[in-house]
C-alpha cells in the first residue's frame, strides 16, 4: 500500500474511511453493508453501490482495520411484476405477490426467480476484485432469525408509528401492525394482521379467501417487517457501520431518516452513510432493454472495458455525481484517460504534484486485487488503433499481439483483455463509418479513371520500394507524389485509395495505415490497378 493512503482527504473513499473511524470509534471489526431486492437484472447503476461499498473497504483495509462487508439479498420480497421478454410470463402470472424466492425461473438458469439474478451476480463480481460476504433475507426470515426482531417491532408499534407519521401525509390508522404476513393458504403478502396478543401469536386474515388463522412467529415463517422497519432492524442486527443509499432512500423523508430513528429502537445506530447518484447509459442504440427502458448489467460493461477501467470509471467519480457509462466513440476517450492515468502513476508522464497525487490512488484503486499492483504499466497503445489492427487481422487476437513485437511478457494478459473489449466493441457498438475490413486480392477492383489507375499503379511502386524504409511522415510524401504526378488534388487520391484498399470513401490516417498492413498485403491489393 502507498503511504498515501494514509493521508486524510486522498480520495472520496479515503475521506469516508476516516470519517467512518471517527464517527464509530477504534473497533475491532467494522461493518460495511449493501444490498438490492433481486426482482430482476441487477444492472449497473445497482453496481454503483456495490463498488462505493467496495472502495470504502479496501480504504479501511489499508489502515489495518478489519473489515466485514455484507451484501444482502433481499428476496424475501413480494414479486409485483412480471418483467418484459421473460419465457412463460402467464406462468409467472400466477405468482405476483409472492416472494420472489417461491417464483420458478423460467429461464431454467437457477432454482427460483430471485437465486437466477443473485447467482449472476455473485459469479461476475471476482472478475472487478469484489468478494461481499452474501446473506439471503428469505432464508434468515423462514428460519425465525428475526423472531425477536419482528417481537420488539410490535412491542413499539405506537412509537415506530410515530416515526413513520412525521414524513406522511396521511397518517397511519390506529390499526396499524409493522409487520406484514404471507398467507400460509395461498403464499401471498394480501393479508391483514388482525391482532397480536403481546407474545408470539399473530392473527391475520387472507383477504382474497376471507379466511383467518393465528400463528407463531417463532415457528411459521410467514412473517416479514415492512422495509423502514425491515433496514434499522437488520443495520442493529449486523451493527453496521457504513452503508450508502440512492438518492431515493437519502432525500429528506426518505427511508434513512425513518431508519436512523427507528434503528434505536432495536439497541443500534444509524451507520454512516452517503448518496449515490444515477448511472446513464450513452451509444448502446437500444441494443438491450427492460420494462424499465434501456439496461445494461456487468457483464455488458465488461464486454466493452478491461476490468481495471470498469473499476476506474467508479473511481474516478465521487459517487453523488451522475454520469454516463459510454458505448460509444467516447469509448475511446475513457481508454485514453485510464492510460494517461497509469503514465502519471508510473512516472510516465509529468503533471502538477496535487493531480500526481491524485491519479496515483485512483489507479491504485482501480486494480482488481489491491494486493498486487502492477509494478509496469501495460502495453501503452491507443484503442483506436488497436481497432485499426484488429480490423486488419480480422479479429483475430493472437495475430495482432504477434504484430507488436515490442510487448512485454508481463503486458501479453492485458493486452489480450484489451484487445477482446476492442474487437466486442467494434463488432457490437462502433459506428458503421468506423468499421471496415481490408480488401482481398481476389475482390473485384473498384471502377476507376486510367490516371486514378496510375496513381495507385505508382503507390504501389513506392510501397515496395520505399514503406519498409521510411517513416510514417516521410513515406506521406509519396502518397502526395503519386497524386500530384497524376494530376490529382490529395483529397481526391486518398479517396480512391481507401475506395481500394477497405471498400470506404474514409479510414485510418493512410501513410500510417500503409505501414501496418505491410508491404505485401497493400501490394497484393493494388496489384489489381497495375498499369
Amino acid at each position: 500500500m502507498s503511504n498515501d493512503v494514509k493521508k486524510e482527504g486522498a480520495h472520496w473513499a479515503d475521506q469516508m474511511a476516516e470519517r467512518i473511524i471517527r464517527e464509530k470509534g477504534d473497533k475491532d471489526m467494522y461493518t460495511c453493508a449493501s444490498g438490492i431486492t433481486p426482482s430482476g437484472t441487477v444492472h449497473i447503476g445497482n453496481f454503483r453501490e456495490i463498488i462505493t461499498v467496495d472502495l470504502v473497504v479496501r480504504a479501511l483495509r489499508q489502515r489495518g482495520k478489519k473489515v466485514r462487508f455484507i451484501y444482502s439479498w433481499d428476496d424475501y420480497d413480494v414479486f409485483r411484476k412480471v418483467p418484459k421478454n421473460m419465457p412463460e410470463p402467464d406462468l409467472l402470472e400466477k405468482y405476483l405477490r409472492k416472494p420472489i424466492t417461491l417464483v420458478p425461473d423460467t429461464t431454467h438458469y437457477a432454482e427460483n426467480y430471485a437465486r437466477a439474478n443473485e447467482v449472476r451476480v455473485e459469479k461476475i463480481l471476482p472478475t472487478v476484485g469484489i468478494y461481499p460476504e452474501y446473506l439471503y433475507q428469505a432464508e434468515r426470515y423462514r428460519s425465525n432469525r428475526y423472531v425477536n426482531g419482528i417481537k420488539t417491532a410490535l412491542e413499539h408499534r405506537d412509537e415506530i408509528r410515530k416515526i413513520l407519521d412525521e414524513y406522511r401525509t396521511e397518517p397511519l390508522k390506529e390499526d396499524w401492525y409493522p409487520v406484514s404476513v404471507f398467507s400460509s393458504f395461498t403464499d401471498k403478502d394480501n393479508t391483514t394482521v388482525l391482532s397480536w396478543d403481546g407474545e408470539y401469536g399473530i392473527t391475520y386474515r387472507d383477504d382474497d379467501l376471507g379466511k383467518e388463522e393465528t400463528i407463531d412467529i417463532r415457528t411459521t415463517p410467514n412473517t416479514k417487517l415492512p422495509w423502514r422497519i425491515d433496514w434499522p432492524m437488520r443495520w442493529a442486527e449486523e451493527n453496521v457501520d457504513f452503508e450508502p443509499g440512492g438518492k431515493d432512500h437519502l432525500t429528506e423523508g426518505g427511508s434513512y431518516d425513518t431508519s436512523k430513528k427507528v434503528v434505536e429502537i432495536f439497541g443500534g445506530k444509524a451507520p454512516v452513510s452517503m448518496r449515490y447518484d444515477f448511472i446513464k447509459l450513452k451509444g448502446m442504440g437500444g441494443k438491450i432493454s427492460s420494462s424499465g427502458g434501456e439496461v445494461a448489467d456487468l457483464y455488458d460493461v465488461l464486454e466493452i472495458y478491461t476490468p481495471e477501467i470498469v473499476r476506474y470509471l467508479f473511481v474516478g467519480t465521487r459517487p453523488n455525481s451522475e454520469f454516463a457509462i459510454s458505448f460509444d466513440l467516447d469509448v475511446l476517450k475513457i481508454y485514453e484517460d485510464y492510460d494517461n492515468c497509469e503514465r502519471i502513476y508510473f512516472g510516465l508522464l509529468d503533471v502538477k504534484e496535487q493531480r500526481k497525487e491524485k491519479e496515483k490512488r485512483i489507479y491504485e484503486l482501480s486494480q482488481v486485487d489491491p494486493e498486487s499492483i502492477p509494478t509496469e504499466p501495460g502495453y501503452q497503445v491507443p484503442f483506436r488503433h488497436l481497432c485499426n489492427l484488429l480490423q486488419i487481422y480480422e479479429g483475430d487476437i493472437e495475430k495482432v499481439i504477434a504484430s507488436l513485437t515490442d510487448v512485454k511478457p508481463g503486458q501479453v494478459d492485458r493486452l489480450r483483455t484489451r484487445l477482446t473489449c476492442a474487437w466486442n466493441w467494434i463488432t457490437t457498438y462502433a459506428p458503421e463509418d468506423f468499421k471496415w475490413s481490408l480488401a482481398k486480392s481476389d475482390d473485384e477492383p473498384v471502377a476507376l479513371y486510367e490516371k486514378e489507375k496510375k496513381a495507385l499503379s505508382d503507390l504501389r511502386g513506392y510501397v515496395n520500394e520505399h514503406l519498409d524504409a521510411c517513416s510514417e511522415k516521410e513515406f506521406s510524401e509519396y502518397i502526395y507524389k503519386a497524386a500530384a504526378d497524376n494530376g490529382l488534388e490529395n483529397a481526391d487520391f486518398f479517396r480512391i485509395t481507401y475506395l481500394a484498399l477497405i471498400g470506404k470513401e474514409k479510414g485510418p490516417k493512410l501513410a500510417g495505415f500503409i505501414k501496418i498492413c505491410g508491404k505485401d498485403r497493400i501490394d497484393s491489393i493494388l496489384s489489381k490497378y497495375q498499369e
